[in-house]
């Protein structure tokens, strides 16, 4: 579990994979077993601010969290 940055709730659907991309706003794509075939498409209004050394994703409870990167073993 990471720590909750994101202050907007995803509404996740199924088949898809959720993201966040370089500019701090989540988008979501087709799962591969989806067999859809589309570009990604921003599903958040508003942007996380992104800090080097830090892993985003989208949490289970739909907001947006971070995790510490692990670089090496």
């Amino acid at each position: 579990m990471g720590e909750k940055v994101g202050t907007e709730k995803i509404e996740r659907q199924k088949g898809y994979l959720y993201y966040v991309g370089k500019d701090g706003h989540v988008y979501r794509v087709p799962s591969k077993s989806s067999k859809k075939k589309e570009a990604p498409v921003k599903v958040s209004k508003t942007a996380v601010k992104r800090e080097k050394g830090y892993l985003y994703f989208v949490g289970k409870s739909g907001y947006v969290e971070r995790v510490k990167a692990k670089r090496g073993r």
